[in-house]
């Protein structure tokens, strides 16, 4: 169980056009937004933050991006993030076939060698401690352009914010996001953990 419950998103209405951002990207207000409302600078700044990072004007493809956000997610542990992260991969333009291959990335024809080293980076960038190396940065530079590995950091670093802000919340996981995750994650040991309320 959520250790805070998220409120309905018309308890602050000067929200509403923070809270489309996410609706667009998810489908949905995320849990973890109507619990941050309680203080709604919060979400706000977050909403500029997306903004900025996942831009449609970006170089970098906004579903490959979501990926990032997944391996991000999955190098802190955050199973909510995990999931989530999945279901704006696919609204954003990745089949469900290729992430159906997720945990096959090195090998699927589905992916590139430019989204596996990315994911690598994603990987190495989310861990704790940091696991970014000169070797890795090189394989970097062979598929993605300084502007483009700018992108992807901000992804990683986005996702950072709500990795800690949703497992230290327990954040309530969503119904599509918890599809999404028992048809894609459980065959590398995803089960929700303290985001599902049984």
């Amino acid at each position: 169980m959520a250790h805070m419950q998220p409120l309905d998103k018309s308890v602050t209405p000067e929200l509403a056009d923070d809270f489309k951002i996410f609706e667009e990207i998810l489908g949905f207000v995320p849990n973890s937004l109507l619990t941050m409302q309680r203080k709604p600078e919060m979400v706000k700044g977050f909403g500029v933050l997306t903004r900025a990072v996942m831009s449609k004007s970006g170089e970098v493809d906004l579903g490959l991006m979501r990926l990032i956000a997944h391996f991000a997610s999955r190098a802190a542990g955050c199973q909510y993030c995990e999931a989530h992260s999945l279901v704006a991969a696919n609204i954003h333009g990745i089949s469900q076939q290729k992430l159906d291959e997720i945990w096959q990335y090195q090998t699927s024809e589905l992916y590139s060698e430019a989204e596996r080293v990315a994911l690598d980076y994603a990987l190495a960038a989310g861990s704790v401690p940091n696991a970014v190396d000169e070797p890795l940065m090189m394989r970097m530079r062979e598929h993605w352009s300084e502007n483009q590995i700018v992108e992807i950091l901000g992804a990683v670093c986005l996702y950072g914010f709500l990795n800690r802000w949703n497992d230290s919340m327990a954040t309530d996981l969503e119904q599509s996001p918890t599809q999404m995750g028992q048809r894609v994650l459980t065959e590398g040991g995803w089960n929700g953990g303290k985001h599902i309320t049984n």
